[in-house]
């Protein structure tokens, strides 16, 4: 990571650090003066989320991309991934998101995609950030960049996800619930589904600037498992805030998570006769949906967390799909990046193969009991893991699970948080060892801390 960008873009709390008005013009500028060397008449398409900031951040972007001299087209309310697909499609410099994703309203950031869809490469990041060391000069009267709003953004991109599965496919005879995390795809996939015939319930489509996240969405799916059973649906799709995440709910109200998702659509691939190279997944991913692919003969590669990683080994490698337990799949073939609608009608799609429903699919993948803590930290300690104390307890955990299981901690790449990670095959040891390692990790950052 660099001095500005994190794993994902830049994000924070309003207001605080680099999530403020006079950084992100700053930034706007920075990213202007890159994307547009060499290239006169650059223009760069800027979406948001739902969350009150995604106004004021986005007339400061404006502001810095219009002083450097790179025109603009807004796209509105608009997913990550739908950002990136019309960034390609409109032949732009590049694609700008103002969206904390799954973060709650009081957070918000910035993602950069190139002209291709992509995640920006490490040189194109260090460009900006060395953009950002210089003073801000405004280009003449003249050559100022012009802005203009896309209208029909949501249409064309709505037609693009449709297109992700065959055209003769409809669902008909389902009834979904689709959670939309009061997020950017609260106009965009109840659409899709209703258009491809399903009967659509819905749920978090009612955005007011504060609600994106709360108690919705992917990252709180009771309220969507509790709707399925209600609505006596056939399954429940839930994304989070900007529509690059999807889980699913099966009839009787169960949580389909991203390993299994991932698997579906893997083991439908591979059917087809279209999987090429190995599925990729991260040292969160569950030892179930390694073994469930193993006994496909499918290869299953891990990479650190995060989706650029995911993606970095799938383009080394000419694979196609990846993923992580979170929901986030990359389906390589359709698309350049995670996309939870393009990804909901892939296992849509395997459904309709196999003829068989969401639960027994999922079952396929044995999932090995694991729990996941968080423990807060003031800020973001780099020498955490290297603590005495930390690496003498991960050793100890280790040992004991003593080859029947996995012990991960890692820093977040996007909040000030250590994730600890113990899986096996006791649920009571996994539970136990999670929160020994955790109470180990908060004493340390409480002794350094004083």
């Amino acid at each position: 990571m660099g001095a500005y960008f994190g794993t994902d873009g830049i994000r924070g709390r309003v207001g605080e650090g680099h999530i403020t008005p006079d950084f992100v013009l700053k930034l706007g500028w920075a990213a202007g003066r890159v994307f547009g060397q060499g290239s006169r008449g650059a223009e760069v398409l800027i979406g948001k989320d739902t969350r009150i900031s995604g106004y004021m951040f986005e007339s400061a972007l404006e502001a810095g991309l219009v002083a450097a001299g790179v025109g603009i087209r807004l796209l509105g309310p608009m997913s990550t991934p739908g950002v990136a697909y019309l960034t390609r499609t409109f032949r732009a410099a590049a694609g700008i998101v103002i969206t904390a994703s799954h973060n709650p309203y009081e957070d918000n950031g910035i993602k950069f995609f190139s002209g291709e869809g992509d995640k920006l490469p490490d040189a194109i990041e260090a460009a900006i950030e060395s953009e950002l060391e210089r003073p801000l000069r405004i280009v003449t009267s003249r050559d100022l960049g012009k802005v203009q709003r896309i209208n029909d953004a949501s249409g064309r991109y709505i037609e693009f996800c449709k297109g992700s599965i065959p055209s003769a496919m409809n669902f008909r005879d389902l009834r979904l619930v689709v959670d939309c995390a009061h997020g950017a795809t609260y106009h965009i996939a109840p659409h899709v589904f209703e258009e491809l015939g399903a009967t659509v319930v819905r749920l978090g489509a009612e955005p007011d600037g504060f609600n994106i996240n709360r108690e919705v969405g992917s990252t709180s799916p009771q309220a969507l498992c509790e709707a399925v059973v209600r609505e006596r649906a056939d399954l429940g799709i839930a994304f989070d805030g900007d529509g690059d995440r999807v889980l699913m709910v099966d009839a009787r109200g169960e949580l389909v998570d991203g390993d299994q998702l991932l698997y579906i659509i893997a083991r439908s691939r591979l059917e087809a006769g279209a999987l090429r190279g190995e599925v990729v997944g991260t040292q969160m991913s569950n030892l179930g949906l390694e073994h469930a692919l193993e006994r496909l003969g499918v290869g299953f590669a891990r990479t650190k967390v995060g989706d650029r990683f995911i993606m970095e080994r799938l383009k080394r490698d000419d694979g196609i799909l990846g993923g992580e337990p979170s929901g986030h799949i990359i389906c390589r073939d359709r698309t350049t990046t995670g996309d939870g609608i393009v990804s909901a009608l892939q296992v849509l799609a395997a459904i309709r193969r196999f003829e068989r429903p969401l639960a027994e699919l999922a079952r396929e993948v044995e999932r090995y009991p694991q729990v996941l803590l968080n423990v807060r930290l003031d800020q973001r300690r780099a020498d955490l893991l290297e603590l005495q104390a930390v690496r003498a307890a991960l050793a100890e955990a280790e040992r004991e699970l003593n080859g029947r299981g996995r012990v991960l901690l890692r820093l977040s790449g996007t909040e000030p948080l250590a994730r600890v990670m113990v899986e096996g095959s006791d649920p009571e040891q996994v539970r136990r060892l999670a929160e020994q390692l955790a109470d180990v990790v908060r004493e340390q950052v409480r002794e350094n801390n004083a």
